[in-house]
């Protein structure tokens, strides 16, 4: 067995291997929310279809696209085997049990709402990012070209009172899983300091509320507008 092998079949290695993606997705998410914003422009959607476009289309995009899917699977899969290890390792709990006195609800229930967010990530990706690439979308003409109406559809499936609750509901476990994650990533990575952890907690803290807050605003402000 190589080097790799044993790392990555290594509770160490896994949990870097978690880190790394999770950071990654990190940067995937506020590159996401900043694309999304162009909804509140105001244009009639030109920014937004237009965006969506160069995503769909860019060859440099394409390959980050390609490393994300592999990072989400990746951290799903290795967050199950984590799971399971950690179930194996300690199967009788402690006999005194007060979990709340050394760890946040969150932090003991990264797997429940890890799984959900995968379940909400599934419902996004069909509902919109398939019919992108694949479902037969409206279209629209500007002066630049001819876009599929990505906006129309968004517009449409927000009306949706059902779908609008299911995105913010998932916003508020997405913020649950950042607020620890955030910070474990680094953790796990060695990254820790007495100068800058404090720094890193107030980020983490600040990114779990802002991102999802910033996500969750989207259908509302559509519904509701």
């Amino acid at each position: 067995m190589s080097w790799v092998s044993k790392t990555l079949n290594s509770t160490l290695g896994r949990k870097l291997l978690m880190s790394l993606t999770g950071l990654f997705l990190i940067l995937f998410l506020i590159g996401h929310v900043l694309g999304n914003l162009l909804l509140f422009k105001g244009d009639g959607g030109r920014a937004f279809n237009e965006y969506a476009d160069f995503m769909t289309t860019n060859q440099v995009v394409q390959i980050l696209s390609i490393i994300t899917y592999v990072s989400v699977i990746l951290h799903v899969v290795y967050s199950i085997i984590l799971t399971s290890y950690n179930k194996k390792a300690r199967p009788v709990p402690y006999a005194v049990n007060n979990p709340g006195a050394n760890s946040s609800w969150n932090s003991r229930n990264m797997g429940i709402l890890g799984t959900l967010i995968l379940i909400f990530l599934v419902v996004h990706l069909q509902g919109f990012w398939y019919q992108m690439h694949w479902g037969d979308m409206p279209r629209v003409t500007y002066d630049s070209g001819e876009y599929k109406d990505l906006y129309r559809v968004v517009n449409f499936a927000f009306q949706a009172e059902w779908l609008v609750a299911l995105y913010v509901i998932s916003m508020v476990f997405l913020g649950f899983h950042l607020a620890h994650g955030f910070n474990s990533a680094f953790q796990s990575l060695g990254l820790n300091h007495k100068k800058y952890t404090p720094f890193i907690q107030f980020l983490g803290k600040a990114f779990a509320i802002v991102v999802p807050a910033l996500f969750a605003s989207m259908p509302l402000y559509i519904y509701f507008s």
